[in-house]
């Protein structure tokens, strides 16, 4: 059974909390789900404007990813030690602060128009995602049946599609929209101050558009921190940590095959999505794909995450009956069609073909994560530890995605996000069933 010794704490808080605290908890976290989903799809917003306004190759602009989700594999390892003694609700709180900084210091990489003042601002905000996420996606596991988990974490990861897919309309009006504006207004200034050169002033211009965002942004997680430290909510975490260390004798999740191939199957899924979603704006801005202005093309964006969101509706049904490994195992092996598709032609074939991977990949994360998850017990959160460190396919897969589109072009980079959906059907198929080591009693 997965998640035992979560669900074992879940156990002992009684039947009153099985249909009372966990079901208002369960809600609770959803609004997590759509604001880290929210944060993270801005940077597909970010990535084209600031590509333009520093000049960026596409290996360049790829670094926002890469500081963004390289902070997974260099936070999740404390945020799993910090989450075992301070206890899931206190880890939410904490990260939510730590986003909230994050997007605090985007006021000044803006006032500065420095391109790693930016980066170090996607860091420390992904840092407090990280946190999040480590807390969060176990606790959604331990709310509930353990033969339910990948259900419900299906059904509160929608709602993380849904912040992706309201993202692009909320960048595309307040930062890519004003791009225009910011380069009109450059001829004016350079002429007050002749001692500024005209690169600099449009940088600056360019740059101040994301301040007033990001610091909405801020005050909305301040507010959540706040709401989430007041909130009654049934204490887990801490007791699932101890029972880690007093089991420490017993072995270690990384015996687990299927564990470790479901690493790898977040990795590359966390990383074709990642790029995909990166390269949206650009694909879609090329004369023989859409022909869109930005602005333009950063409103498709909620097409392709609005399929994840529908699908994962769809998916939280479907996996009730059907068994998670051949759901994943389907929604792959479409993903590698449509992608072959978006490669291989051109115009509106190749956009809606490229689009339509959102929704293969609705059930993807959730699915492997519960998959992996299954038959740990008492090295659940190790697992989900290492789980979450493999989210740095984000920043390794875009980057390496970056290196192709400048060397031949964006459209025949994507055969690597070909290559990772091709691995996760094998994960569904096979990977995820692979045998598991002798569990002690």
């Amino acid at each position: 059974m997965a998640n035992a010794p979560l669900n074992a704490d879940a156990a002992e808080m009684g039947s009153v909390h099985q249909t009372g605290s966990f079901r208002f908890a369960l809600m609770a976290l959803t609004s997590l789900f759509f604001m880290w989903g929210f944060l993270t799809c801005l940077n597909d917003i970010l990535i084209p404007y600031l590509k333009n306004m520093f000049e960026l190759s596409y290996t360049q602009a790829m670094l926002v990813q890469f500081c963004f989700f390289g902070a997974y594999f260099i936070v999740s390892v404390p945020a799993g030690a910090l989450v075992g003694k301070i206890g899931y609700q206190k880890g939410i709180v904490t990260g939510l602060a730590i986003a909230c900084v994050g997007c605090l210091l985007f006021y000044p990489s803006a006032s500065f128009a420095s391109y790693w003042m930016f980066l170090t601002a996607f860091f420390v905000l992904a840092s407090g995602i990280t946190i999040l996420q480590v807390a969060a996606n176990p606790y959604v596991s331990a709310l509930g049946p353990a033969e339910t988990a990948s259900s419900r974490l299906t059904m509160t990861q929608a709602f993380n599609a849904l912040g992706t897919t309201v993202a692009p309309f909320f960048g595309s009006y307040l930062i890519l929209s004003n791009m225009s504006h910011s380069s009109e207004s450059v001829a004016a200034d350079s002429a007050v101050d002749s001692v500024v050169s005209t690169a600099t002033v449009e940088a600056v211009h360019q740059a101040s558009t994301v301040q007033v965002p990001y610091l909405m942004l801020a005050g909305a997680l301040c507010v959540l921190a706040i709401i989430f430290f007041v909130l009654k909510l049934p204490v887990l975490g801490i007791n699932e940590q101890k029972t880690d260390q007093d089991t420490s004798k017993t072995g270690s999740a990384w015996k687990y095959p299927h564990l470790v191939l479901g690493a790898v199957g977040i990795f590359v899924y966390v990383g074709a999505e990642v790029g995909i979603g990166s390269f949206l704006i650009n694909f879609l801005t090329q004369p023989d794909i859409g022909g869109f202005t930005e602005a333009q093309a950063a409103n498709y964006i909620a097409y392709y995450f609005g399929g994840a969101m529908i699908g994962r509706f769809i998916g939280a049904v479907v996996m009730q009956k059907i068994a998670a490994g051949k759901v994943l195992a389907f929604n792959a092996t479409c993903a590698v069609l449509l992608v072959a598709v978006a490669m291989l032609a051109e115009g509106t074939t190749a956009m809606w073909a490229l689009l339509l991977v959102g929704l293969c990949n609705s059930i993807m994360f959730p699915t492997i994560f519960s998959l992996a998850l299954t038959d740990l017990k008492q090295h659940t959160s190790q697992g989900s530890g290492v789980l979450c460190l493999a989210i740095v396919g984000g920043a390794i897969v875009p980057l390496l995605q970056g290196m192709l589109a400048d060397t031949f072009g964006i459209q025949l980079a994507f055969v690597l996000p070909l290559m990772c959906y091709a691995f996760i059907a094998y994960y569904g198929l096979v990977g995820s069933k692979a045998k598991r080591p002798q569990q002690a009693v």
